[in-house]
């Protein structure tokens, strides 16, 4: 076998990707979605049926796309200048498992404000279906 040699990634079949594009799809989610406010990009990341398991989601909050586009959309109009930033991203099977950190400016009083957490995506079929996030509480950064 000759060193440095190279295997090519496989698909997965139920995510449509194989590791490095879902890890690829994920971040650009991240950037898109949050970074960029782009939130119209909810209709085409979200599966009809996502589901969010999420600590931090409000309950009330509908299923599908809409919610997570009212959930992130609400939190961008309390803090104008939120930003994500991915310090880990772990891929497997159909799963994409992120370590970020959130900061932000508190627009009533000027603190910058900052959490990390842990969020888990499943994948399937290109699109995220379900999430699990586990925040700390915001504190001044």
């Amino acid at each position: 076998m000759a060193t440095g040699a190279m295997t090519a990634e496989m698909v997965n079949s139920t995510t449509g990707f194989t590791q490095s594009e879902m890890k690829e799809f994920v971040r650009h989610h991240f950037e898109e979605f949050v970074n960029r406010k782009n939130i119209g990009l909810g209709d085409q990341n979200f599966a009809s049926d996502f589901r969010d398991h999420g600590a931090d989601v409000p309950p009330g909050t509908p299923p599908g796309p809409e919610g997570a586009k009212q959930y992130v959309g609400g939190a961008l109009k309390m803090f104008p200048d939120m930003h994500v930033t991915i310090e880990d991203i772990i891929a497997e099977g159909d799963k994409v498992v992120v370590r970020n950190t959130w900061r932000a400016t508190n627009p009533a009083n000027g603190v910058k404000l900052q959490f990390a957490g842990i969020v888990i995506w499943r994948v399937a079929h290109r699109q995220l279906v379900e999430r699990w996030a586990y925040l700390e509480a915001p504190h001044s950064a």
